[in-house]
């Protein structure tokens, strides 16, 4: 849903709904949607989504620090296309926020 909002604010009230669902999931239920992730694995990408919307609303402590927490979990992802592009996505975000 965040990423269909027009407005940041709204993104960001999305991207904060979907980290706070996250702390409540369990490995198995992730499993049980077909999720092929474990629940350490979503936290990469919340958390570069929330370092992007705190960076476009002028709040670079914060960015940064969900980039730091983004950097700090990637090594729950594995080797494929979807890290890749995470991890990417985490390279041009250091860019921006220098």
């Amino acid at each position: 849903m965040a990423d269909v909002q027009d407005d940041v604010h709204e993104e960001l009230v999305w991207d904060r709904r979907a980290l706070a669902a996250a702390d409540l999931l369990t490995d198995a239920r992730v499993a049980q949607a077909g999720v092929t992730l474990p629940v350490a694995g979503l936290y990469p990408s919340l958390h570069l989504n929330l370092s992007e919307c705190y960076r476009k609303l002028g709040d670079l402590g914060r960015a940064r620090e969900h980039l730091r927490r983004a950097q700090a979990t990637i090594g729950a992802l594995g080797d494929d296309g979807y890290a890749r592009m995470i991890k990417d996505g985490l390279a041009q975000q250091v860019e921006r926020l220098r």
